[in-house]
């Protein structure tokens, strides 16, 4: 009983590292449409609802996304994934 539960908490105390933030989620979603209506993926990242919802490291995260790669062409995302990581 007692070691079920000292695993059980040592599960919930990690669980952190593998779930995907729920802003995460509606930023991609955000960052997609405004793309599809004709921004630049910078101007799109330096909007106050990116900055106010993501720290750098996870914008750097959320353009390693699967869904942001298939709708950004890479050189655009190669070159924005550069200018987060010199600021």
């Amino acid at each position: 009983m007692i070691q079920s539960r000292l695993v059980s908490a040592f599960k919930n105390l990690f669980s952190f590292l593998f779930q995907k933030s729920s802003a995460e989620e509606h930023v991609a979603r955000y960052v997609i449409r405004e793309h599809d209506g004709g921004r630049s993926l910078d101007e799109i990242l330096s909007d106050k609802y990116v900055q106010n919802r993501l720290t750098p490291e996870q914008q750097r995260r959320l353009l390693d996304r699967p869904e942001i790669i298939e709708a950004i062409s890479g050189d655009m995302l190669e070159a924005t994934k550069a200018s987060i990581a010199g600021s």
